[in-house]
Protein backbone atom coordinates (compact mmCIF):
# COMPACT_ATOMS: atom_id res chain seq x y z
CA UNK A 1 0.00 0.00 0.00
CA UNK A 2 1.32 3.46 -0.89
CA UNK A 3 2.06 5.62 2.13
CA UNK A 4 3.57 9.14 2.04
CA UNK A 5 7.21 9.17 3.15
CA UNK A 6 7.08 12.76 4.44
CA UNK A 7 4.36 15.00 5.81
CA UNK A 8 3.01 17.51 3.27
CA UNK A 9 3.52 21.01 4.67
CA UNK A 10 0.61 23.45 4.99
CA UNK A 11 2.28 25.71 2.43
CA UNK A 12 2.61 22.98 -0.20
CA UNK A 13 -0.91 21.70 0.46
CA UNK A 14 -2.41 25.19 0.16
CA UNK A 15 -0.43 25.99 -3.01
CA UNK A 16 -1.86 22.85 -4.60
CA UNK A 17 -5.39 23.83 -3.57
CA UNK A 18 -5.06 27.43 -4.80
CA UNK A 19 -6.16 26.37 -8.30
CA UNK A 20 -9.50 25.18 -6.89
CA UNK A 21 -10.58 28.69 -5.85
CA UNK A 22 -13.73 30.12 -7.42
CA UNK A 23 -13.20 32.74 -10.11
CA UNK A 24 -14.98 36.10 -9.78
CA UNK A 25 -18.10 36.51 -11.91
CA UNK A 26 -17.45 38.54 -15.07
CA UNK A 27 -19.55 41.54 -16.06
CA UNK A 28 -19.51 43.67 -19.21
CA UNK A 29 -21.07 47.03 -19.99
CA UNK A 30 -24.24 46.93 -22.09
CA UNK A 31 -23.58 48.82 -25.36
CA UNK A 32 -27.18 50.09 -25.42
CA UNK A 33 -27.82 51.43 -21.90
CA UNK A 34 -24.39 51.22 -20.20
CA UNK A 35 -25.54 49.02 -17.30
CA UNK A 36 -23.45 46.03 -16.19
CA UNK A 37 -24.61 42.66 -17.53
CA UNK A 38 -23.28 39.12 -17.77
CA UNK A 39 -21.53 38.30 -21.05
CA UNK A 40 -23.72 36.40 -23.56
CA UNK A 41 -26.88 37.21 -21.56
CA UNK A 42 -29.83 39.51 -22.20
CA UNK A 43 -29.40 42.88 -20.47
CA UNK A 44 -31.73 42.92 -17.44
CA UNK A 45 -32.33 46.69 -17.59
CA UNK A 46 -33.02 47.31 -21.30
CA UNK A 47 -33.78 43.78 -22.60
CA UNK A 48 -31.39 43.87 -25.55
CA UNK A 49 -28.96 41.20 -26.77
CA UNK A 50 -26.55 41.59 -29.72
CA UNK A 51 -28.21 44.86 -30.78
CA UNK A 52 -31.75 43.43 -30.92
CA UNK A 53 -34.61 43.90 -28.47
CA UNK A 54 -35.36 40.48 -27.01
CA UNK A 55 -37.57 41.43 -24.05
CA UNK A 56 -40.06 44.30 -24.29
CA UNK A 57 -39.41 47.00 -21.67
CA UNK A 58 -43.01 46.96 -20.43
CA UNK A 59 -42.96 43.20 -19.77
CA UNK A 60 -39.82 43.27 -17.61
CA UNK A 61 -39.91 42.42 -13.93
CA UNK A 62 -37.68 44.61 -11.77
Amino acid sequence: MAVPKKKTSKSRRNMRRSHHALKPVAYNECPNCGELKRPHHVCPSCGQYAGREIVAETAQVA
